[in-house]
C-alpha cells in the first residue's frame, strides 16, 4: 500500500503542480538559453568589438561558461535552504534572481558606451542567472516527484524537464522572430533586447502560479518527524544536509555527475554551438539555423514525456543507456547533415539529436530524485546535477570553438561528445535500478548522528 505521503493526489492538484512547476522552468530556461543563443550572435560585437569575430565568439561565450561556474554555488544553498525549509520558497526566490537578472541584461550598455565595464557588468548578470539555475532545477522536480503518483513518477517528474525545451523554444522563437522582422542593424542596436525584457512579464506570471502551490507533501512528513524527534529529545542530532550526502550518498553524487555528461554536453552543442558552426562552417544563415532549432525543440518538448513514461514501464537506466549510446553514435552523422548546408538535413540533424538528448533528460528527474533520504534530496540531486555541470555543459560550446578554429573540422567535436556519452555510459551502467523506490520509505537515518546520551540516561550505559 502506498504511504500517506506517496499516495496519488488528486487529478486537479497534481496538474496545478505540474504546471507551476513547469512555468518556472520554462521561464528560467528561457532565460538562460537566450543568454547563450545571444552570445553566439551578437554579444560578440556588442561587448567584445575590438576581437576578431572568432576570438569575440570565444570571449562571448566564455562568459556564457561563467553562468554554469555558479550553478553548484546555487545548489549548495538552495539545496541547504530548500531541505530546511522547504521546496516551494526557494523556488520563488529563485525566480525572482533569475528574471530581474535577465531584464538588467536588457537594460544593459554596451562597449561602445562604457568601454570595458560592460563585458564586466554583463559577467556579474550572468552569475546571478546561474547562481538562481542552480537552485531551481532541483526543487521544481522534487516538487513533481514528492506530489506524484509513485508508479508514474517518471512521467509526471519530466513535465519540469520539458521546461528545457519549451525555454529554448521560446528564446529561439523571440530571437528568429525578431532576426526576421529587424534589419540586421537594427537587431544589433536595440532589438537584441526585446527578448531579455520581456523577462519582466514572464517572472510575474510565473509568480502568480508557483506561489498558489502547495508544499510537497513527502517533505512535510519528514519535517514533522525531524520535529518530533527534536520535541522528544532523542539521542539523535540532525546534520546538515550537505554533510550528510557527502557522507552517506558520495557514490550517488558521483553517479549523477557521471550521469549528466553526454546529457550535458551534446545539449549544448546541439543547440548552441550549432549557431556557430552552421552560419561559419557550413554557410548557413542566422535565421536558418535559428529555425532549425526551433522546430527541433518543438519535438524534443513532445518527445520527452514519453520517454519519462516509458522508465516507469522498464526502468530509468534502461531509457537512459538507451540516450547515451544513441547520441555518441549520432553525432557523426549529426556534422555530415549541417555540412549539407540544407534545411531539411539541419532540422534532421538537431530533431534526431534532441529526441535521443530526451531519452537521458526525461528520466533524469526521477533518477536523481529516488537516490536520495527526504532532508537532503534537495541538497543531494542539486549537487551532482549542477557540479557535472561545470565540467560538461560550461565548457562544451567553448571548447566545441575552439576545437574548430584549431582544427577547421568537426571531427575533434564529434569525438568530445562520443567520450563524454562513453563515461555517462560507465556512470549509467554501475548504478542501481531507483524506479519501484518509495520516496518516503527511503531510509532518513543518514540525516541524523549520535550525540551523547542523555543524563537521565547514563546510568543505563
Amino acid at each position: 500500500m502506498a504511504s500517506a505521503a506517496t499516495a496519488p493526489p488528486p487529478p486537479g492538484n497534481l496538474k496545478r503542480i505540474v504546471a507551476a512547476s513547469l512555468i518556472g522552468t520554462t521561464i528560467e530556461w528561457y532565460d538562460f538559453f537566450l543568454y547563450g543563443s545571444a552570445a553566439a550572435l551578437v554579444f560578440n560585437k556588442l561587448f567584445f568589438p575590438d576581437s576578431d569575430p572568432l576570438v569575440g565568439t570565444l570571449l562571448s561565450f566564455l562568459t556564457y561558461a561563467v553562468g554554469f561556474a555558479a550553478r553548484p554555488l546555487g545548489a549548495l544553498v538552495f539545496g541547504h535552504y530548500g531541505d530546511r525549509l522547504g521546496r516551494k520558497k526557494l523556488l520563488v526566490l529563485s525566480l525572482l534572481l533569475m528574471g530581474g537578472a535577465t531584464f538588467a541584461i536588457g537594460l544593459l550598455p554596451t562597449h561602445a558606451t562604457i568601454g570595458s565595464a560592460a563585458p564586466v557588468l554583463l559577467t556579474v548578470l550572468r552569475l546571478v542567472q546561474g547562481f538562481a539555475l542552480g537552485g531551481e532545477w532541483g526543487g521544481a522536480v522534487l516538487l513533481v516527484s514528492e506530489h506524484g503518483d509513485a508508479r508514474r513518477r517518471g512521467f509526471w517528474a519530466s513535465w519540469p524537464q520539458t521546461g528545457a525545451p519549451a525555454g529554448q523554444l521560446l528564446a529561439t522563437g523571440v530571437l528568429s522572430a525578431l532576426t526576421a522582422l529587424l534589419s540586421e542593424g537594427a537587431f544589433e542596436s536595440w532589438g537584441w533586447r526585446i527578448p531579455f525584457l520581456l523577462s519582466g512579464v514572464l517572472v510575474i506570471v510565473g509568480l502568480w502560479i508557483r506561489l498558489s502551490v502547495d508544499e510537497s507533501p513527502v517533505f512535510r512528513q519528514a519535517l514533522a518527524q525531524a520535529e518530533a524527534r527534536k520535541a522528544a529529545h532523542t539521542a539523535e542530532a540532525e546534520r546538515m544536509p550537505l554533510v550528510s550526502v557527502l557522507r552517506h550518498h558520495w557514490r550517488d553524487v558521483l553517479v549523477a555527475m557521471g550521469a549528466r555528461m553526454a546529457e550535458n554536453i551534446s545539449y549544448y552543442v546541439i543547440t548552441a554551438f550549432i549557431l556557430v558552426y552552421a552560419t561559419t562552417s557550413a554557410g548557413v544563415s542566422k535565421q536558418t539555423a535559428l529555425n532549425s532549432v526551433l522546430i527541433a525543440s518543438a519535438v524534443h518538448f513532445a518527445v520527452i514525456p514519453l520517454w519519462g513514461a516509458l522508465s516507469d514501464r522498464i526502468g530509468r537506466r534502461p531509457v537512459y543507456l538507451l540516450g547515451a549510446v544513441g547520441v555518441g553514435l549520432w553525432m557523426f552523422p549529426f556534422f555530415r547533415l549541417i555540412d549539407t548546408g540544407g534545411f531539411g538535413n539541419l532540422i534532421l540533424a538537431v530533431t534526431v539529436g534532441l529526441v535521443l538528448h530526451g531519452a537521458m533528460y526525461a528520466p533524469q528527474a526521477a533518477f536523481f530524485s529516488e537516490m536520495f533520504a527526504t532532508r537532503m534530496r534537495y541538497s543531494g540531486a542539486s549537487i551532482g546535477a549542477q557540479f557535472a555541470s561545470v565540467a560538461a555543459g560550461a565548457p562544451a560550446p567553448l571548447i566545441a570553438t575552439a576545437l574548430l578554429s584549431d582544427y577547421g573540422s568537426s571531427t575533434p567535436i564529434a569525438l568530445y561528445v562520443i567520450a563524454a556519452a562513453l563515461l555517462t555510459v560507465l556512470a549509467v551502467g554501475v548504478a542501481k535500478e531507483t524506479r519501484h523506490r518509495d520516496l518516503a520509505d527511503i531510509d532518513a537515518s543518514a540525516d541524523t548522528e549520535p550525540t551523547a546520551p542523555r543524563a537521565a540516561d547514563a546510568h543505563k550505559v
